[in-house]
C-alpha cells in the first residue's frame, strides 16, 4: 500500500503541521548506521551536552526528550516537592493545552494568573505568591513563564530578570516554556542565553519541533543541582529515548550551526509580512502585536468558517470571531499572498451580502 499526500497543500494553522528541514534529516542520516550506545551514552549526546554548556554556560547540562508537554512537566517536577505549585499565566500553554498533563502526570497544582498580554510581571505573580506555611494551601515554589508566550507576545532580557530576581527573593525558582524560544531570541536580535542563563532562569524546555525538527525537545537544567536527579525524572515520565543518537543529532543541528535562527527569523518575517497585509483588509483588525510568528485577528466567523474551507487555521476565541494564523520556517511569500488574497476576497463578498 502507498501512503502519500499533497505535498502542495498549505495552511497557517500550527508550525507543528510543517516537515522536516533538509538539515535536520541530513543530520540523522549522518547519525545513522553502525551501532551507539543506547539511552544516551552515545557520542551525539556527548557532544549535545558540551554545545549546552558552550551556549548556555559551563553549569548547564541538557537532557533530550520526546515532546513538550513531556519536557515541561519533567522540569517542573524537579523544581517541587510533592505539595508544590507553580505560578503561571492563564493562558499558559501548560494551563491550557496540555490535558491535564500537570496536574495528573506531574502530581502538582497550577496557580492561573490572569494577564492581558500573556505575560506574567512580578506584580502579577504577587497575586498568587501567598500562603508559605499554610497546610491548607498548594505551596507555590516555581514560576513558569512561556517565550514566546501563547498569545504571541515576548519578554524583554530585562522582564524576565525582573521576574527571575522577584521570584528567587521568595524563594521560588523560575521555568521558561522555551518552545518557541528561538522565534523570540531572532524577533528580539539576541542570544538564546540572554534569554535564560543570563536573565537568572533556573530551568528551561528547549524547543525544536516547531522550528523544523521532526521530534524531540531539551530540558535544559541552568543550575548544577537540577541536574542530578533528572535522569530519574525523565525515565519515570516515559521521556527516556533508547536510540537518543537521532535526537540529540537534531539539536545539535539546529542549535550548534545557527540554523535556528535562520528558520525562526524567516517564520517570524512571513508572520510580520502576513499581518501587515491583513492589517489593509476592511473588518479584519489584529487583536496581539505580532511579534514572533504568531498572527492573532478578529473577523466575522462565518468569513473564518469559509476561509478554513481553503486553508487551514484555528479559532482561538470563536465567541469574539477571535483566529490565529501560524508561520512556519517553510511558510513563502507566496502562501501569504494566496491567503491574504482569499481573505479580502471573502471580507468583500461578505461586505456586499
Amino acid at each position: 500500500m502507498t501512503f502519500s499526500h499533497d505535498t502542495a497543500l498549505r495552511g497557517f494553522a500550527s508550525d507543528n503541521y510543517s516537515g522536516v528541514h533538509p538539515r535536520i534529516l541530513a543530520a540523522i542520516e549522518r547519525a545513522n548506521g553502525g551501532h551507539q550506545i543506547s539511552y544516551g551514552e552515545d557520542q551525539y549526546t556527548e557532544q549535545l551536552d558540551a554545545l549546552a554548556r558552550e551556549l548556555f554556560g559551563e553549569q548547564a547540562a541538557i537532557f533530550p526528550v520526546f515532546n513538550g508537554t513531556g519536557a515541561n512537566v519533567t522540569a517542573l517536577q524537579s523544581l517541587l516537592p510533592r505539595w508544590g505549585a507553580v505560578i503561571c499565566a492563564s493562558s499558559a500553554h501548560i494551563n491550557v493545552d496540555e490535558n491535564g498533563a500537570p496536574e495528573r502526570v506531574g502530581g502538582f497544582k497550577l496557580l492561573q494568573v490572569d494577564t492581558p498580554d500573556g505575560k506574567l510581571t512580578p506584580e502579577l505573580i504577587d497575586q498568587q505568591a501567598w500562603g508559605w506555611g499554610d497546610e491548607h494551601r498548594a505551596q507555590p515554589l516555581a514560576v513558569s513563564i512561556t517565550q514566546a508566550t501563547e498569545l504571541g507576545t515576548l519578554y524583554t532580557p530585562e522582564e524576565i530578570k525582573a521576574i527571575t530576581a522577584h521570584a528567587h527573593q521568595l524563594g521560588m525558582k523560575v521555568h521558561l516554556d522555551g518552545s518557541r524560544l528561538s522565534n523570540a531570541a531572532a524577533s528580539l536580535g539576541v542570544e538564546l542565553r540572554e534569554l535564560t542563563t543570563d536573565a537568572g532562569v533556573d530551568i528551561v524546555s528547549l524547543g525544536g519541533t516547531k522550528n523544523g525538527m521532526l521530534l524531540g525537545e531539551g530540558i535544559l537544567t541552568l543550575r548544577s543541582e537540577l541536574a542530578a536527579d533528572m535522569k530519574y525524572l525523565r525515565k519515570m515520565n516515559m521521556q527516556l529515548g533508547s536510540k537518543m543518537r537521532f535526537i540529540s543529532a537534531q539539536l545539535i543541528e539546529l542549535y550548534g550551526t545557527g540554523l535556528w535562527r535562520e528558520l525562526a527569523g524567516h517564520s517570524n518575517a512571513m508572520a510580520a509580512k502576513l499581518a501587515a497585509a491583513v492589517q489593509r483588509i476592511d473588518g479584519v483588525e489584529l487583536v496581539y502585536p505580532t511579534q514572533a510568528n504568531g498572527v492573532f485577528a478578529q473577523l466575522p466567523t462565518s468569513v473564518s468558517d469559509e476561509l478554513r474551507q481553503h486553508f487551514r487555521f484555528y479559532d482561538w476565541d470563536r465567541a469574539a470571531g477571535q483566529v490565529r494564523w501560524m508561520c512556519s520556517f517553510d511558510t513563502t511569500e507566496a502562501d501569504v499572498d494566496a491567503f491574504t488574497a482569499k481573505l479580502e476576497e471573502l471580507m468583500g463578498q461578505f461586505a456586499t451580502a
